[in-house]
């Protein structure tokens, strides 16, 4: 009889659907943690034995203090052999869990270098990983030297933020402290950086004892950074297999898992390549699927679901079994996704018969495309961006997190 466990899986968004259905076809029990706001989102229900939900989705001590009460709950009738972050926003909650019931897995000290974005440039930066120039916001002399011998412009991030939230681009020693004064008291929260031009690219990648066993390349047309503050539109493809950045950004992400400790995930990775040197420099990285839909986009190009394999994983390795990766296939592949100022788009003139996938969501529009020639997928993505920001296009504020 198959061994089974039983995993308890975090995610305060709406995402993660075929991990649940893939971690319950290996014989688990499955339960999901969630927000009470996404009770009546379509989880498949089908696939989770119980579903838990918390008022509150923040980090704060008072809500981290009811997750670990009611867990302690839940584990006094059922023994919790795994605990899985299926959100960016959740690895905290899923590292503290860990730590508090003494269950394997990724730590609170390494899941900080794959959430706190000061944290990874300085684990990078003494792995001998390029980074862009960074400093702290700790202290007023650390920003005053940054200020003097980094050359600007700078971008100030909040290190525990994902995408493009709360990213503030500034150009002299006065913006930068007039943002510095506003943040006040959470300024600890936040770094600085110096911002460099160049083509941004992100690593989707599987790791199994350490190694990556799966990685694809792919470089943002439009970068979520670009997207969120110049209301443009979203697009990325899949880069030249065998190619100049394909072979580095691959050596790359494996000396970065390396460093960061990931012995067994999904990760999602960004790098920049600058206009100026040629250099590649770490971005950031997360140890979940990349979103964005980006995870579609890959799955088209390899036949690779990295939800699907990253639960066989998780059960692989919980169970002391190994893991075989299924056949790897190298086609083309890309994106392209918007706002759009319909709420239900009509895309039925996108006729071309490498479009494999059509997002349906209200007030947006995406497609992703497929071929064995890379170059019809950028002539198309270059085609469509110029349709849709004609005739579908919106625009919205950049999403900025509270200061207080």
């Amino acid at each position: 009889m198959a061994q089974s466990l039983t995993f308890l899986c975090v995610s305060f968004y709406f995402k993660g659907g075929d991990y649940l259905k893939a971690c319950k076809a290996a014989g688990n029990r499955v339960f999901l943690l969630t927000h009470k706001k996404l009770e009546q989102h379509p989880w498949p229900k089908e696939s989770i034995d119980e579903i838990f939900y918390l008022e509150d989705d923040s980090n704060s001590p008072t809500n981290l203090e009811h997750m670990i009460e009611g867990t302690a709950w839940l584990m006094q009738q059922n023994k919790i052999d795994r605990i899985v972050a299926l959100d960016d926003f959740d690895v905290e909650k899923a590292a503290l869990l860990r730590e508090t019931f003494r269950i394997p897995g990724m730590g609170q000290t390494t899941a900080r270098y794959f959430r706190d974005k000061l944290a990874m440039r300085a684990r990078a930066q003494d792995a001998g990983i390029a980074v862009p120039p960074f400093s702290s916001l700790f202290t007023d002399e650390d920003i005053n030297t940054f200020a003097n011998t980094v050359e600007a412009p700078w971008v100030v991030k909040p290190r525990s933020e994902a995408s493009a939230t709360g990213i503030k681009k500034v150009h002299s020693a006065e913006e930068l402290w007039a943002v510095v004064h506003e943040l006040g008291p959470k300024r600890h929260d936040y770094l600085v950086e110096q911002f460099k031009p160049g083509d941004v690219y992100h690593v989707d990648a599987l790791t199994v004892d350490g190694e990556n066993i799966f990685c694809r390349v792919s470089q943002y047309l439009n970068t979520p950074f670009e997207v969120a503050h110049g209301g443009g539109v979203f697009r990325s493809h899949v880069c030249a297999f065998g190619g100049e950045d394909d072979q580095a950004l691959q050596a790359l992400n494996v000396k970065v898992m390396q460093a960061f400790g990931m012995q067994y995930s999904a990760s999602h990775t960004e790098y920049i390549k600058s206009k100026e040197t040629g250099e590649y420099y770490f971005l950031e990285t997360a140890s979940r699927v990349g979103g964005a839909h980006l995870a579609e986009m890959v799955e088209y190009s390899s036949g690779i679901n990295l939800w699907t394999e990253w639960a066989r994983i998780e059960d692989a390795m919980a169970k002391d079994q190994p893991y075989e990766l299924p056949a790897v296939r190298n086609d083309y592949a890309g994106i392209i996704v918007s706002l759009s100022r319909f709420e239900h788009p009509d895309h039925s003139g996108f006729t071309e018969p490498e479009i494999v996938w059509r997002l349906d969501k209200p007030y947006h529009i995406g497609l992703i495309l497929q071929s064995n020639n890379r170059e019809r997928i950028l002539e198309l993505l270059n085609i469509y961006v110029d349709r849709i920001f004609q005739d579908f296009h919106a625009s919205a504020p950049v999403p900025d997190k509270p200061l207080d």
